[in-house]
């Protein structure tokens, strides 16, 4: 791996359509706009679709996602204009914010952070097996390294702590992305399935949780706080996309900055907790995925079925509480 890799050392992307979410802003328009001057078609996931046509770079579309809202998920994932995807980055996030629900009702840092990408990820599966070697790249954190699955309380119901359920999303993004390598290598699929983490870089993802948390006045500080210690957000993406491009990439890897303590610096490979790697807790965390978003990777990730996604429950807002209540309380006796 060379040691100081940048944007100037990605292969030429001519002919390979990425998608990226959360790519109006931050890392993932960093990501979006090195893809496209390398010369891929990039479908702009987001939010907002007005941000992202007035930063859209040439060779980019752009696309409405809410990953807060398994509902408009499906519409994205149905409706999106491409048969066949090379590269999906699982760039959108958020970060340490007061309690929230997501449109299902689900706590909003695991149900956007990990939820909403696993239901993604499985939705828009085939047109990734329709790529001759599609990738999967999903953006975890350090933040990962304070984060347990607290299997008897996903939802954080009975105690919420802001970054506690940040940490508890970043791995659990670790343990999917593992968790779809295990079962992309075991039934001989050509997938690499990678991750990657910025380090420290100024985005707004720092001052979105003061905001929400009407502490407004912290966000000048956050700023300067981001001017001195964090690097940009150019540097920030650099992870990514050497998990996205770099032809030595195997599945399970998982890159970030080279610097001190991961901060900042150019990519390298990094390590993770002992917990990513639990694959127990891994096929543990799908199963359960899989039953709240009622999407189901099937052949040849399980072992049988056709590469579909499990019908959406008409009433999906109304039960979705009901199928975490059932997840609770069968997670701790479920070993799979």
């Amino acid at each position: 791996m060379k040691t100081r890799w940048d944007t100037g050392d990605i292969p030429d992307q001519a002919g390979r359509t990425a998608v990226v979410t959360g790519s109006n802003s931050g890392l993932g328009l960093a990501t979006t706009t090195a893809l496209t001057a390398a010369g891929a078609r990039v479908i702009m996931a987001v939010r907002d679709v007005s941000r992202g046509e007035q930063v859209r770079p040439e060779g980019a579309e752009v696309c409405r996602v809410d990953l807060a809202d398994l509902a408009n998920v499906r519409s994205f994932a149905a409706d999106l204009p491409v048969e066949r995807i090379d590269v999906l980055v699982n760039n959108a996030g958020v970060m340490a914010l007061p309690r929230r629900r997501t449109a299902d009702g689900f706590e909003m840092q695991f149900g956007t952070n990990h939820l909403g990408h696993f239901a993604l990820t499985g939705l828009l599966l085939p047109r990734l097996l329709a790529a001759p070697a599609p990738r999967v790249v999903t953006v975890s954190s350090t933040a990962h390294r304070m984060g347990w699955m607290d299997f008897a309380d996903l939802d954080r119901e009975h105690r919420y702590h802001r970054w506690l359920a940040y940490g508890q999303s970043k791995l659990a993004n670790l343990l999917f992305c593992f968790e779809l390598d295990r079962r992309a290598r075991a039934a001989g699929a050509p997938l690499v399935s990678a991750a990657a983490h910025p380090g420290y870089a100024a985005t707004n993802l720092q001052t979105a949780g003061p905001r929400m948390a009407g502490r407004a006045w912290q966000e000048p500080i956050i700023q300067q706080v981001n001017r001195i210690v964090g690097q940009s957000a150019e540097m920030g993406a650099l992870p990514q996309l050497y998990a996205a491009t770099a032809p030595d990439v195997r599945g399970g890897d998982y890159f970030g900055p080279g610097g001190i303590g991961e901060q900042r610096g150019f990519p390298r490979q990094v390590g993770t907790t002992r917990r990513a790697r639990n694959e127990q807790d891994a096929r543990r965390l799908w199963d359960i995925s899989s039953r709240l978003t009622s999407v189901t990777p099937a052949r040849p990730f399980t072992p049988t079925g056709t590469i579909s996604a499990a019908k959406e429950p008409s009433s999906l807002a109304r039960r979705d509480r009901l199928r975490l209540s059932v997840a609770k309380a069968s997670c701790a006796a479920r070993v799979n």
